[in-house]
């Protein structure tokens, strides 16, 4: 007697593709490791791979070197106008309403008074999220008037950049005057012996690194922050030379003179803290 098996049939069985939440990780552009957003805010936006300091918005640099609840806010309903009416592709006044609504910030600049381990201090920040960072009018005038504000008040100026915009195209010459006001009420901050701090961060170029970025009594650069005038590609170019490796970033700087020191971000407020006491 015969036994017969019945032979099994077999189908393939596509697997289902995992669905994955969008919004729960982050790519590193410089090392292009995927890393879960909650770690990467716990380590305050710095690739644990590479050391990759993410850029933050104004906001989150506030609350890393500040005292908690201690910033108050100055100038903040100034807003940018179209003196040149610029046209174009888009208007400049299209781009400032898109800008502020995705940023929710009026200008490229925040400023105000708040205190740094309990020393009251001057704060500007600027945001590269909003139009680079570029400095127009508004922007300009804000970290004048926080000079202005450290000058009356005798206590020491923090400015942190965050501009690869430079000087503000849509408004041409008035953008770039921009440069001497803030050089200017710089100098009298100086004749004072009043002490200002000028933090760099990844990107700071252009204008806002040849005017107020570029004149801290103390300039310190986070880890490969670019900095510089104009951008490698440019320069490289122009001048038909292959540019030294590094070039323009923060370790290039500090090793040729153009920065004092380069301080991770988490050990930031600590060492702004220390400069304060013993500048002040």
């Amino acid at each position: 007697m015969r036994i017969f098996r019945k032979r099994l049939r077999y189908t393939t069985v596509k697997p289902r593709k995992k669905e994955i939440p969008d919004g729960l990780w982050s790519k590193c552009p410089r090392c292009n490791q995927f890393i879960f957003k909650k770690i990467l805010e716990e380590s305050l936006k710095v690739c644990p791979k590479c050391n990759y300091h993410f850029p933050l918005t104004c906001w989150e640099r506030i609350n890393l070197i500040t005292d908690e609840a201690s910033f108050k806010e100055f100038h903040s309903n100034l807003q940018s106008l179209d003196p040149l009416e610029f046209s174009g592709p888009k208007s400049y006044k299209e781009k400032l309403k898109e800008e502020i609504e995705r940023t929710s910030l009026k200008e490229a600049a925040v400023v105000g008074e708040a205190k740094i381990k309990k020393v009251k201090v001057a704060l500007g920040v600027t945001d590269s999220h909003f139009i680079m960072g570029s400095m127009g009018s508004v922007v300009g005038e804000k970290i004048t008037r926080i000079i202005e504000y450290a000058l009356e008040k005798k206590v020491p100026l923090v400015i942190i950049s965050g501009s690869g915009g430079g000087a503000r195209m849509y408004e041409g010459m008035l953008s770039l005057m921009q440069m001497a006001k803030t050089s200017g009420a710089l100098a009298k901050l100086r004749r004072e012996s009043i002490p200002y701090i000028s933090v760099l961060t990844h990107p700071t170029m252009a204008g806002v690194m040849a005017s107020f970025a570029g004149l801290g009594d103390i300039i310190i650069a986070e880890p490969g922050a670019l900095i510089g005038f104009t951008g490698p590609r440019v320069i490289s170019q122009t001048i038909k030379q292959e540019l030294p490796p590094g070039f323009q970033t923060a370790e290039f700087s500090l090793a040729h003179g153009l920065i004092d020191m380069i301080v991770p971000r988490k050990e930031l407020k600590e060492t702004i803290s220390k400069l304060l006491f013993y500048l002040a």
